[in-house]
């Protein structure tokens, strides 16, 4: 039995020389703020969230990601762990309380619970007509307005490391991540593996976590979910004109199935849009046999080299 079943992925917490600038990449990738200081800058989607991502100003750095618990006992179940901090009050926006613990590669990552909620954000977006139901928007023109993309909410993390197997046990038995597809080399080693939350019967996305396989331990890049396609591809656009740094995409992964687009900020971090997901639930049992091949989607430009090397510590 794990020790704890996180119920979600909370945020991202990075550090940057600029909080400025974070905040104007940010606003071009669909956030919005929901809180600043003078140290920092708390980033909100449009669900119910205080914020998704965290800016610390200072060094450019990854520092954590955060878990939500399901209750404080779960809290005190992680704090229980060797090595892990004592159940603290959060002393910044949006509250709460939490336990830090260092996963086998000395990442940190957060187990939070009773952060406060916000008002969430309306985005309608334009249903299709398409073959199949084509009266779903009829006698409706649709009518789509340059800009970004809208942020919904944090999808998931993704961490690069040397110690998969060490890794995933730690993510397994101290989260309760279930294993969802996992993608091996030549030489039968773990290349990829994808986890997801157990909550049961409930059906959830089909990975909050994934690590991959690299020669030093980082953060490989952060998943955010957009609207729909549309959404996505008004958003592409929107970078591309703001002259931001296209990493990959559009294309549509395998694994999980997501619609997706990456962009590198000014501070080396990697940041996902993705749109549509498998959604599977503690019963799925997915592929243990792929190929590194496989990593190429069925349409879209081919998985550069930078997006497998990629990690920022």
């Amino acid at each position: 039995m794990p020790i704890i079943k996180a119920t979600d992925l909370a945020y991202a917490r990075v550090r940057v020389p600029d909080l400025d600038r974070a905040e104007a990449f940010m606003n071009d990738f669909g956030l919005l703020r929901s809180a600043r200081t003078d140290k920092a800058l708390y980033m909100r989607g449009a669900c119910g969230d205080h914020h998704i991502y965290v800016a610390e100003l200072g060094p450019s750095k990854f520092l954590s990601l955060a878990f939500v618990a399901g209750s404080e006992d779960d809290l005190r179940r992680i704090a229980g762990l060797l090595g892990a901090s004592d159940v603290e009050t959060i002393e910044e926006p949006g509250g709460g309380r939490r336990v830090r613990i260092q996963d086998p590669d000395g990442n940190t990552i957060e187990v939070v619970h009773g952060i406060e909620r916000v008002q969430p954000i309306d985005c309608r977006c334009q249903p299709l007509n398409d073959a199949r139901d084509g009266l779903r928007r009829a006698g409706t023109p649709a009518r789509h307005e340059k800009g970004p993309a809208r942020v919904l909410r944090l999808g998931h993390g993704v961490l690069a490391s040397p110690n998969m197997a060490p890794m995933l046990a730690w993510y397994r038995e101290t989260l309760g991540l279930l294993l969802s597809d996992e993608v091996r080399g030549p030489d039968n080693e773990i290349v990829l593996s994808f986890n997801r939350l157990d909550r049961g019967a409930e059906y959830v996305d089909h990975h909050v976590f994934l690590l991959q396989h690299g020669p030093s331990s980082g953060l490989n890049h952060v998943a955010f979910e957009v609207q729909d396609f549309d959404d996505l591809m008004l958003g592409h656009e929107h970078m591309k004109a703001r002259a931001h740094d296209s990493v990959w995409g559009v294309g549509r992964h395998v694994y999980g199935a997501q619609i997706f687009d990456y962009w590198m900020d000014p501070f080396d971090f990697m940041y996902e849009h993705w749109t549509d997901t498998d959604r599977m639930n503690a019963d799925f049992r997915g592929v243990l046999d792929g190929t590194i091949e496989s990593a190429n989607g069925p349409w879209g430009a081919q998985v550069p080299e930078r997006f497998f090397t990629h990690s920022h510590e």
